[in-house]
């Protein structure tokens, strides 16, 4: 085999490039993912990325059931969106914030939200 045959290196093939809203999404699944159901009432956990090169940094919104202890739940989603987008798109993560929006307990839902007859 010539040298201008040889399969060039990874690298120099190409580009691959990855739109932040992807990424947002990705993150904001990992979200859902690590909390395992939204509250009643509540909003799916929405998330937004600022990207830069191969580095991410991720912002994530939610909303939370009360009572419930909001370091260990703030901690598993930081912890399942960086590891699920570094595995899915292959960037570095060095930041997740984590926003809790909102805590909803069953005791301040208005009655007519969960089905109760007014």
């Amino acid at each position: 085999m010539t040298a201008d045959l040889a399969p060039h290196p990874v690298r120099e093939r190409g580009a691959t490039t990855i739109a932040d809203r992807v990424v947002a999404k990705i993150a904001a699944q990992a979200a859902r993912e690590a909390l395992e159901r939204i509250p009643e009432g509540g909003s799916p956990p929405h998330a937004s990325v600022d990207v830069h090169r191969d580095v991410a940094r991720v912002s994530v919104s939610l909303d939370l059931d009360y009572p419930t202890d909001v370091g260990r739940r703030c901690r598993a989603v930081r912890s399942r969106v960086r590891s699920r987008v570094e595995e899915l798109v292959g960037m570095e993560v060095h930041d997740v914030s984590v926003h809790v929006e909102r805590l909803h307990s069953a005791h301040t839902r208005p009655a007519g939200r969960r089905g109760d007859l007014v």
